[in-house]
């Protein structure tokens, strides 16, 4: 959401422009304080669609749950199929005297869906690979502390 802000933020300032005092330092100020309230109100945006996330996440209905499972699922079985099914069916069909040819799948609309679903799943690997955990961030908290315990 914070990037709308950069999209959304030249053209308020356009429109808010009109209303702001001439002054350079107040025009400022009131610009940091339109700029702060953007951000106060997409950050609140954001932590509710987390707050709706975690409802869906804890659903026990599939058709609430089971969608981003699904979808990451459906994902998989289409780049298997495209990049490894089909290719080994070609080269069996092509080895047994059947020229055939099998049709691909157009994956220019999927693989934006597949790439953000890896991607959000990626940077939880960047965390395992740098050791970020709940027992290792209680370690650093216990070193930190000046009795050494907590």
């Amino acid at each position: 959401m914070i990037g709308l802000l950069s999209a959304v933020l030249p053209s308020v300032m356009e429109v808010a422009g009109r209303f702001l005092p001439e002054d350079k330092e107040k025009r400022a100020a009131a610009e940091r304080e339109i700029e702060a309230q953007l951000t106060t109100h997409l950050a609140k945006i954001d932590l509710a669609q987390l707050e709706i996330n975690k409802v869906e996440a804890a659903s026990r209905s599939v058709f609430v749950s089971g969608w981003r499972p699904f979808i990451g699922w459906s994902c998989g079985a289409a780049m298997a199929l495209n990049f490894i099914v089909f290719l080994i069916a070609s080269f069996v069909l092509a080895q047994t005297g059947h020229l055939v040819e099998l049709p691909t799948l157009d994956m220019s609309e999927m693989m934006p869906v597949l790439m953000g679903l890896l991607g959000l799943g990626g940077l939880r690997t960047v965390e395992k690979i740098k050791q970020v955990s709940k027992q290792w961030l209680r370690n650093q908290k216990a070193s930190a502390s000046p009795s050494g315990n907590r």
